[in-house]
């Protein structure tokens, strides 16, 4: 699973703290999606994130299935 969302607020001129004191997120939290480093993020989380851009899910991740083979 990758997230966009250092690529979504770099079009957007957006920094991490807009979207902290926007959201109220813990900026570890962000941090951490901010750099793809968190593992197990809350969907609550993400939804947040994406009610402040005015995006769907789908746009701040992307999610590849593994393959079986």
């Amino acid at each position: 699973m990758k997230n966009q969302l250092s690529t979504i607020l770099g079009s957007r001129l957006l920094k991490i703290d807009d979207v902290i004191k926007a959201t109220g997120i813990n900026r570890g939290t962000l941090t951490n999606i901010y750099y793809m480093r968190a593992d197990n993020v809350q969907l609550k989380t993400l939804i947040k994130i994406c009610d402040y851009l005015q995006i769907p899910l789908s746009q701040l991740i992307e999610y590849k299935p593994i393959s079986k083979e």
